[in-house]
């Protein structure tokens, strides 16, 4: 594949229940969103990188770094509803939604998606990595997917899955079992703008994952593997854990 076919939205709201003002939280002096837009930016298979936002203050960040930026409608209740609506003002076929709050996402991350996805075109794909610590299995900041063994979605929660009935027995962690989940998805075209018409089911609602709403529509989600490591930012304390990293050099 050759790039130039791939568009990377990354929807940034201003409101945030855990973490006031994310896209704009300070990292080392730059806002958190810039470092998701020059990951993103950095990656080969990627043609484009817009911010899709519903605050001036945001778009204005983003111009102020060089960054493109769309202000879309605040109506939207979903980041995937901010995505397809700047995604309908651009002709590429495939469309990633990059969460905006993974200010340590590696361009290879992006990569490492793309190119299967493409090459067996499948509707919608996401990222997943091994997780080999108790501390990340079960905590409910940390989303988990169980895989199928033709690499497809089972389920996503942010429970401990799939459940361990004997924990004394086997051990807490089994390796190539349990997996954390990474907010990067992979979409066709198409069903991008057929996901935001589907009804969302209860399994979405009860969980409050958007993804579910494919899997109990009894669509298929593609995961591909990665042993990149990235963080999401929730809370203040992932932010100061963030600062730390790049304090220390850690970076795409």
């Amino acid at each position: 594949m050759t790039g130039g076919s791939v568009l990377v939205v990354i929807p940034a709201r201003f409101g945030s229940t855990r973490l006031y003002a994310k896209p704009l939280a300070d990292l080392l002096g730059r806002p958190m969103i810039q470092y998701v837009y020059e990951g993103a930016l950095k990656a080969e298979r990627v043609a484009q990188v817009i911010v899709a936002t519903d605050d001036e203050r945001i778009e204005k960040a983003v111009r102020s770094f060089g960054g493109e930026v769309i202000l879309t409608s605040r109506e939207h209740s979903t980041g995937t509803d901010r995505v397809a609506e700047v995604a309908k003002q651009f002709p590429h076929p495939w469309i990633i939604n990059l969460q905006g709050d993974l200010p340590l996402v590696h361009p290879e991350m992006l990569d490492a998606l793309i190119d299967p996805c493409v090459t067996e075109k499948v509707v919608m794909g996401t990222l997943a990595r091994e997780i080999t610590e108790e501390e990340e299995l079960l905590s409910p900041h940390v989303v988990k997917v169980v895989i199928d063994s033709d690499g497809r979605a089972l389920y996503f929660s942010r429970s401990p899955i799939p459940y361990l009935r004997d924990p004394a027995a086997t051990g807490m962690i089994l390796p190539r079992t349990f997996f954390k989940h990474y907010g990067i998805y992979f979409y066709g075209r198409d069903f991008l703008f057929e996901f935001t018409q589907l009804p969302k089911g209860r399994l979405e609602q009860m969980e409050k994952l958007e993804q579910l709403r494919a899997l109990e529509a009894g669509r298929t989600i593609r995961v591909i593997e990665t042993r990149r490591e990235s963080w999401e930012v929730d809370t203040p304390e992932d932010l100061e854990k963030v600062k730390g990293i790049l304090s220390r050099g850690g970076r795409v």
